[in-house]
Parts: C-alpha cells; structure tokens; sequence
C-alpha cells in the first residue's frame, strides 16, 4: 500500500495538519483511494530549518513514502528526501513559497519579528536561494521522481518563476496541475482533481 507523508504549511505562526490537511478533505480523500496518510504537525515555533527537519525526520515510516511539502513545509520536506534518502522515494513540492524575493522576504521578516522570532532565527529562515534553506545545488542532486505542484493563480508567496526555476533545477521533475493552496477559501472546489493528482503521482 503507498504511503504518503504530508509536511503542511506556515511559518511561526498557529496553522497545523489538522487545519491545513484534514479539515479541507484532503486526508479522507487520499485514504478512500487505499493510500497510507502520515500528517505529522511541524514544530510551531523552531529556531531553524534543522530543528524541523530532525523532529519530523524522526517520524517517517521504515518503509518508502513518498513526501509531500506545501508552500514553507516544501524546504522540509526537501531536505527530508536530502536527509533520509533511503525512506523518501517520490517528492512533491505543492505551492513552493517564493524564496530569495525582496518584497515578500520583508513582508515575511516584520510578521516573524510581530510573532517573536529572533533576528537570527528570521535570518536562517529566510536565507534562499529558489527555496528558502536548501542550496539550489542539493535540489540538483535529487535523482528519483519529484513533482512540482503550482498555486492557480500565482500570488506573491507562491509565484510562478519559482515553479519554473524547481523544474529547471531538479533533474526528470514535473509539473502537477495546480490549484489555489488550502486551507483557502478557493481550495475546496479543486479537492478531488488534487487528491486524484497525487493519489495517481504515487501510485
């Protein structure tokens, strides 16, 4: 049976994989096609991109999963596959926040500096390149099935040219009919074709 293990978005702020996973439909929707759904909550609060990908790294299965990342849980679950590369078979990036953008990166830096973060902890955070902290480099090195899922329609945390730059980068990636992300109010009117998208992908 495929395992899916879904990193879901947010960044210091309250959202978890009950709101961002399960409320819109999207477990119950992977589950009723025999899928084996993982939806671990990341740390709320971490003072680096090492600390999430230890806690959660932690939590992945014995057995091959395929890991699924939205908008700021694709840097996790990047550096998942990165990390575990003997678990993590099959990558999907789902609306990749936009890194290395000067108008969102100050937009983001004064909303972690409102919630409490360091001026280190937004530093480390916020370093990018085309995903905030993974070196362009390491997603060029990944060699197994990677999809890449846009935001219809762009918006400024989740732009168009960063789609376009993970498919340049990874070797053999594709790219995933896109959607508006949840849990927005767009979301639910695609839930089916996105469950149906990543129920095919892994299988």
């Amino acid at each position: 049976m495929a395992s899916l293990f879904l990193v879901h978005g947010g960044l210091w702020d309250s959202m978890d994989a009950e709101h961002f996973w399960r409320t819109p439909g999207i477990v119950a929707g992977l589950e009723s096609h025999g899928i084996t759904v993982l939806t671990p909550d990341r740390p709320r609060f971490p003072n680096g991109w090492d600390q999430e990908v230890d806690e959660l790294g932690a939590l992945l299965p014995s057995e091959p999963v395929t890991v699924v990342g939205a908008s700021n849980g694709c840097t996790v679950a990047a550096r998942l596959a990165l990390a575990y590369p003997e678990v993590v078979e099959r990558l999907v990036l789902a609306w990749p926040a936009t890194g290395g953008d000067t108008l969102v990166d100050i937009r983001t830096q004064t909303g972690l500096l409102d919630r409490g973060a360091s001026a280190t902890v937004v530093k480390g955070l916020l370093g990018a390149e085309t995903l905030r902290g993974v070196k362009d480099s390491e997603l060029a090195s990944l060699r197994f099935p990677v999809a890449v899922l846009p935001s219809v329609p762009e918006n400024p945390s989740h732009q168009r040219k960063t789609v376009d730059a993970l498919l340049t980068l990874i070797p053999g990636s594709r790219e995933l009919p896109g959607c508006p992300e949840p849990p927005t109010p767009d979301f639910p009117p695609h839930r089916d074709d996105f469950v149906a998208t990543l129920a095919s992908f892994v299988n």
